[in-house]
């Protein structure tokens, strides 16, 4: 059976970074094909090349066995691709149905266009209210209309950059339904992710890239995660994710009381009667299916939603590392200098006098130390932030985070998106920031990770916090996520 698409001898040069050194890649029908590599290995800029996104320095693209030259997004589409891109591209101005028909290319009679949107919501099995503004969503919901859009357009192949990244467990699920479902049908699945765990138990075929080139292309039958980690970085790793043994210190530095927030953005169902403590020293891990209160939670107790019921009291400062970096952590289009300079505000070393001056020459200096402490892979503290990969731009939001040294360290999804070897990076400096003497609050919707940093787990389901005792049981946590009953 001939492919449905094939990448051959790709080569593509950002300046002097060299993303694609004669790169090949190639999917048939019915296919479910695993992309890995680590961040910056050129995953991506493999399938915007074949989503007309990036025009290749050198190489050739086949759809169908037959040669073609993709100048554009459009090209693509009218050909039978379509791709859910790990940052999100709705307009957040237009309606979730308004988007589905801008990515489709329907028109916009509203009792045709609802007709059309629940069809697809029906074929596929993820639901979103028709009418809610794209920008309203929280950001897994905005995933969900990411893969609805792709859907909608009647694809061959689908392209899926990280689709899974802000997921609930059962969500992961329902997805590679779909997924299965549409490579019944004859459809070819590109899956691009860091999640091995996910590229064993879901694909039939796997490429992995290293610095731009192939180093594995085969089934993915007989393969290991220890195996496809190796091609990944040319050594066995290291798992990413280790228990903590640091013991809690009695004092709290959190403590939430019977606190209710109306639901953030007017999605799910914010949070009810919310108890929780954190005690310095400890991480506690938020377990929850997306909308369920948990945004509300880890916002409350950061001091950046106020609770209309209930007491939240903190014990010294809070910081937050928030789930979507690109457009909640840092301002791509300026320098690192200037992001952490917002993110620390009137707090840094660099503010001179009442009027709150910025004093640049010691920001520059005190970020040029953040870059080198944690090893951010940046051409200077005056770079771009959007220059950054994202396993860099996240180090950079960790690092402006912990050192304000705060008494409680907020996270949501601080290692989505990323390889194993930045998430192990994360996971490192959160327990460091534990053992020396931090409250660590954290929420991942993947729920290993939750159970595997964790020293004690709490579920959010249905706006309500459920304590969760040892030992702690991947199905029986999963059970309380979904049904809500301890």
């Amino acid at each position: 059976m001939s492919d449905l698409l094939e990448l051959r001898g790709i080569h593509k040069r950002f300046g002097a970074v060299a993303a694609l050194t004669g790169a090949n890649f190639s999917i048939a029908p019915g296919e479910r094909h695993a992309l890995l590599g680590e961040n910056g290995a050129g995953k991506t800029t493999l399938m915007h090349v074949a989503y007309g996104l990036v025009r290749p320095d050198a190489g050739t693209i086949y759809l169908r066995g037959a040669p073609v030259t993709l100048r554009s997004p459009r090209d693509a589409r009218r050909l039978g691709l379509g791709m859910v891109h790990q940052h999100f591209t709705s307009v957040p101005a237009l309606s979730v149905a308004e988007n589905i028909a801008l990515a489709a290319g329907w028109g916009v009679r509203p009792r045709a266009l609802r007709r059309r949107v629940a069809d697809v919501m029906g074929r596929v099995g993820l639901e979103l209210h028709p009418d809610h503004r794209a920008g309203d969503l929280s950001v897994a919901l905005q995933q969900r209309l990411e893969i609805l859009k792709a859907l909608a357009s009647e694809a061959d192949v689908l392209l899926l950059d990280e689709p899974t990244a802000v997921l609930a467990p059962s969500e992961v699920a329902g997805l590679f339904g779909v997924i299965d479902r549409f490579a019944t049908t004859g459809g070819a699945v590109v899956l691009i992710t860091h999640k091995l765990r996910e590229a064993l138990a879901a694909t039939d075929r796997v490429t992995v890239l290293r610095t731009g080139r192939v180093t594995f292309a085969g089934p993915t039958a007989g393969e290991t995660a220890e195996s496809l980690a190796e091609y990944m970085i040319g050594r066995p790793a290291e798992s990413a994710a280790r228990s903590v043994s640091v013991p809690p210190r009695p004092e709290p530095v959190l403590t939430m009381r019977g606190v209710s927030v109306p639901p953030d953005r007017g999605q799910g169902t914010g949070l009810v009667d919310g108890a929780l403590t954190v005690a310095a020293g400890e991480i506690v891990g938020i377990a929850a299916v997306e909308g369920n209160g948990q945004r509300e939670l880890l916002r409350a107790a950061a001091g950046l939603l106020l609770p209309s019921r209930g007491t939240v009291d903190r014990v010294g400062a809070a910081s937050l590392v928030p789930e979507d970096r690109v457009s909640e952590g840092i301002v791509p289009a300026m320098s690192l200098a200037e992001n952490v300079v917002l993110g620390q505000g009137r707090s840094g070393s660099w503010v001179r006098g009442r009027l709150g001056l910025v004093d640049w020459r010691a920001a520059e200096r005190y970020t040029a130390k953040l870059v080198k402490t944690f090893s951010i892979m940046a051409a200077g503290s005056m770079a771009p932030a959007g220059t950054l990969s994202g396993g860099n731009q996240q180090k950079l939001i960790l690092a402006r985070a912990l050192e304000s040294n705060p008494s409680l360290l907020v996270a949501e999804n601080p290692t989505r998106g990323l390889d194993f070897r930045a998430t192990a990076f994360v996971h490192e400096r959160l327990r460091g920031a534990a053992t020396a003497g931090a409250g660590v609050l954290f929420y991942s919707s993947d729920l290993d990770e939750v159970l595997g940093l964790s020293t004690r787990v709490v579920v959010v389901a249905g706006g309500r916090t459920i304590p969760v005792g040892p030992p702690l049981d991947r199905l029986r946590v999963g059970a309380l996520m979904v049904g809500g009953t301890s």
